[in-house]
């Protein structure tokens, strides 16, 4: 199968494109590699398969640019995980945001529309949920306000997939991923940020009174779940919760990164931050009946996977 994974250069995109190629398919990566992080990151991430999928620089802000692309190449599928991510810098940047997530996935809709693309899959997010009061979260929920630019994004990158999905046959399936972790994890975020600056003997930033809970989901749960999307032959537009259906508290994450790395965390307590939900929880009831989802790996198990790599990764350097 012809397969493009936009952001394929990232964190899951690159697990997902090394899955897909193993599988057989043929895979093209587009990327921007722009300066949310050090680009070189993404670099590292595609080192070792950059000879078996194509990469193009090319980013979705750019309608001419995508639908060049599609033209030329004329793919099968689309797993869609290219965003401007994270909820705070989404505050500061919506406009930024908007233009990326939102307009970027019209014209990445619009591109597959016309060159005949069969199926779309989207990285969506648990943030849609916004502050919901019933837990865990369902798919069938009515939501009715987000609490970032962010969320606001990626809830109207699932209203444009359902309108396209439902006027031009485009097969959907939108994924709502819960905080992913592992190898690779970008360096914003909190797991890989702590363990980061608890390891340099840096203080890492609490927002709050460390009761907020997530719940973490491990990259490899998120990649079976992602690929099992692939075959879904239900309705023609769908959703899925990605997590690992099991919260924690901030406080205890920062323990358990701990006792991993065998350092104490010197802690800067922060008043709450705006746009930050207070609990995040998935049903998966639904991706395991559909999907055949079967997420493996608790967090105390993946999180010394993620230490063991952030270790072996540093010695390199």
């Amino acid at each position: 199968m012809r397969i493009l994974v936009t952001g394929g250069a990232g964190f899951i995109g690159s697990h997902l494109v090394e899955k897909l190629l193993a599988d057989g398919h043929h895979v093209a990566i587009l990327d921007d590699f722009n300066d949310f992080y050090d680009p070189q990151i993404k670099c590292e991430n595609v080192a070792a398969f950059r000879e078996h999928a194509p990469i193009h620089h090319v980013d979705l802000r750019d309608n001419g640019a995508v639908r060049n692309l599609f033209h030329r190449e004329k793919y099968e599928t689309i797993f869609h995980l290219a965003a401007r991510a994270g909820v705070r810098p989404s505050i500061l940047q919506p406009q930024l945001y908007f233009d990326t997530n939102v307009n970027g996935t019209l014209h990445l809709l619009e591109a597959a529309r016309t060159t005949g693309a069969e199926r779309l899959i989207f990285a969506s997010s648990s943030s849609v949920y916004g502050i919901c009061k019933e837990v865990p979260f369902r798919e069938d929920f009515h939501l009715t306000q987000t609490i970032s630019p962010y969320a606001a994004t990626k809830i109207g990158g699932e209203f444009l997939c359902s309108t396209y999905s439902h006027l031009y046959n485009l097969r959907v399936v939108a994924l709502r991923y819960f905080t992913v972790y592992g190898p690779r994890q970008r360096p914003d975020l909190a797991i890989h940020q702590f363990t980061r600056k608890i390891d340099k003997g840096e203080s890492i930033d609490q927002f709050g009174d460390g009761t907020t809970r997530r719940d973490y989901t491990y990259i490899d749960d998120i990649i079976q779940g992602t690929m099992a999307a692939l075959k879904y032959d239900g309705p023609m537009f769908d959703v899925f919760n990605l997590g690992e259906n099991e919260t924690i508290q901030l406080k205890d994450l920062i323990s358990a990164i701990e006792q991993s790395l065998g350092k104490k965390a010197k802690i800067n307590r922060l008043p709450e931050q705006p746009g930050d939900v207070p609990l995040t929880c998935a049903d998966i009831s639904k991706a395991r009946k559909l999907l055949g989802y079967n997420p493996a790996t608790k967090l105390n198990e993946g999180l010394p996977k993620f230490v063991e790599w952030f270790r072996e990764m540093h010695a390199k350097k």
